[in-house]
């Protein structure tokens, strides 16, 4: 018998400073059972970092076709296309000729570093790609927050975002690879 995902709960009030966002989000999130705390939390985080009206999550995991999280005008085009991983080339491709932009998170520590390397140079073709490493301490602490129902609140201010929950605060940022144009 398959396994099911796990839904997860967040209300998630953002403080976007440098945007001018404040929204509330209320996200149900799935899990997806081979899916680990630290990317769930980093999906959230993601999306904090991109939040908008129109930003959704997608089925992640399940679809190979769609991204993590995705903002689609009312035309249906897609706008933003988020990632998380070690993608190969011809998803990255794929992804940005389909998006006007494209952020991917890599967070395997020094496994993406050599994927980085491997990578690099065929990503550099890409102008709307943007490509940032999450550390893996980061992650760890993010999972510090994880709980079947959140209440999160991201501040996000001169390109720094703090995640928190309750007492306890996280530091998400990361090391631009590539920096895509807007």
């Amino acid at each position: 018998m398959a396994l099911k995902a796990t839904i997860f709960k967040a209300d998630l009030n953002i403080s976007d400073m440098d945007r001018g966002y404040y929204a509330s989000h209320a996200l149900t999130i799935a899990r997806h059972p081979s899916e680990h705390d630290e990317r769930m939390m980093l999906r959230i985080a993601a999306f904090a970092l991109h939040a908008d009206e129109q930003l959704s999550f997608t089925k992640g995991l399940c679809a190979d076709d769609e991204p993590e999280v995705w903002r689609k005008n009312y035309a249906d085009e897609i706008e933003l296309w988020i990632d998380l991983g070690e993608p190969d080339e011809k998803r990255l491709r794929k992804a940005c000729g389909r998006a006007d932009q494209v952020w991917l998170y890599c967070y395997g520590g020094r496994a993406s570093e050599i994927w980085w390397q491997g990578m690099q140079g065929k990503a550099s073709r890409f102008s709307n790609l943007t490509v940032i490493s999450i550390p893996p301490e980061t992650l760890q602490q993010l999972t510090t927050l994880t709980e079947r129902s959140m209440q999160l609140q991201a501040t996000i201010q001169d390109g720094q975002m703090w995640l928190s929950s309750g007492e306890r605060s996280v530091l998400v940022e990361g090391e631009y690879w590539q920096r895509g144009q807007a």
